[in-house]
């Protein structure tokens, strides 16, 4: 994934059309309709979040550490509860 410099502040809930449309990824896609998240590695290594459906919306920033903290506890169950 390419690190994305985008131009001006970066902060957790910022409207992502302010990074920009280049750089978006969609890390994985089920059988939901297309309806799933987009990710962007940003140039200070933090990574932002969209939801596909609203481009427009609100981007979340997560640093490395919580993403894989995130990631990790997914992958360990930790957040089955939640779709249960």
């Amino acid at each position: 994934m390419d690190r994305i410099k985008p131009r001006g502040r970066v902060y957790n809930g910022m409207p992502a059309r302010e990074l920009g449309s280049e750089g978006w990824h969609k890390p994985w896609s089920g059988g939901n309709g297309g309806n799933c998240l987009e990710a962007m590695k940003l140039a200070d290594g933090r990574i932002a979040v969209r939801q596909s459906t609203d481009p427009d919306g609100p981007a979340l920033i997560y640093t490395t550490d919580e993403m894989t903290a995130f990631i990790e506890g997914a992958k360990a169950g930790n957040a089955d509860f939640l779709i249960s």
